[in-house]
C-alpha cells in the first residue's frame, strides 16, 4: 500500500513542499526511525521514564479549589494565539518602503518592480519567528503549570511535555530556521516570472497592465509569506493545544 505524500503532514510542510522538488532518493523511514535519529541515549531514557510514569498515575477528580487556575489555561492559550495571529496579519511597511525608494519617480516600471531585495521580508520573518518562539515558550510553561494541578495524570503529561521540549526543542528550532531559505527561493521564482512575463513585446503594450497591477507579484509573495507564518504558528502551538485539549476532556468528565 502506498501512502499519500502529504498524509499526516502539517500545513507548513505542504506549503513548503510545493516550492521544492521532492527528493526521490530520500530514505523512506517511518516516524519512529526518524525520531530515533534525533535522540541520544539519555534523551531516550528520559522520554521512556516520562511515558511510563503516565501509565502509573492514578486518575483523580478535579477539585473546586483547583478550578480557577485550571480554567485560566484555555483563556491564556486563546489570548496568546490571537495576539500572535494579529502580529502576523498586521501589514509591514518595510517592503513597501523599499519599493518606494527604488522607484523615485513613482512610476512602477518593470525594473522598479523586479529590483527589490528579499532582505526586508527575511527580517520580518525572522523577527516574527523570534516573537513566536518567546511567546509560545512562555505559554507552554504556563499551560504545563495549569494542567499540573488538575490531576495526577495531567501532571505526568506536563512532565512528558517538558521532556519533549528539552530533547526536541533545539532540533525544532534548527529546522524552522531553514524556512526563510524556502521563502527566498519562492521570492526569486516570482521575480523571475515577472521579468519573463514583462520582457517580450513593445513597452507600450505592457504599460497598462503594469499600471493596473503594480507590484502584483510582491503582493502574491506577501500573502504566501503570511500563510507560511500562520502555518508555522500552528506547528509551534500543537503541543500546547494538545495539553489544553486533554484538560478540556477532564473538565467534561467532571461536570
Amino acid at each position: 500500500m502506498t501512502l499519500r505524500r502529504n498524509f499526516g503532514s502539517s500545513r507548513l510542510v505542504r506549503l513548503l513542499s510545493d516550492w521544492a522538488p521532492a527528493d526521490a532518493a530520500a530514505p523512506r523511514q517511518d516516524v519512529a526511525e526518524r525520531l530515533g535519529a534525533w535522540l541520544g541515549v539519555s534523551d531516550a531514557i528520559s522520554l521512556h521514564a516520562a511515558h511510563q510514569s503516565m501509565k502509573s498515575a492514578p486518575p483523580a477528580k478535579l477539585s473546586d479549589a483547583r478550578l480557577p487556575g485550571v480554567l485560566d489555561v484555555e483563556a491564556e492559550f486563546l489570548r496568546v494565539r490571537a495576539a500572535l495571529v494579529l502580529a502576523i496579519q498586521t501589514p509591514d511597511s518595510s517592503a513597501a518602503r523599499a519599493r518606494r525608494l527604488r522607484s523615485p519617480t513613482g512610476q512602477p516600471g518593470i525594473d522598479a518592480e523586479t529590483d527589490v531585495s528579499f532582505a526586508p521580508y527575511r527580517k520580518r520573518y525572522l523577527d516574527l519567528q523570534r516573537h513566536m518562539e518567546l511567546r509560545v515558550a512562555a505559554l507552554r510553561a504556563h499551560v504545563r503549570r495549569g494542567i499540573g494541578i488538575a490531576s495526577p495524570q495531567l501532571a505526568q503529561l506536563a512532565k512528558l511535555d517538558a521532556v519533549m521540549e528539552q530533547v526536541l526543542g533545539a532540533r525544532e528550532q534548527q529546522l524552522l530556521s531553514t524556512v526563510p531559505l524556502f521563502l527566498a527561493r519562492r521570492f526569486e521564482e516570482l521575480r523571475k516570472n515577472q521579468v519573463a512575463a514583462g520582457s517580450p513585446g513593445p513597452v507600450s503594450s505592457l504599460a497598462p497592465a503594469r499600471q493596473q497591477q503594480p507590484h502584483a507579484w510582491q503582493r502574491v509573495f506577501g500573502g504566501e509569506l503570511q500563510a507560511v507564518l500562520l502555518a508555522e504558528l500552528d506547528d509551534r502551538l500543537q503541543p500546547v493545544a494538545g495539553m489544553v485539549d486533554a484538560l478540556n476532556k477532564l473538565l467534561k468528565k467532571t461536570q
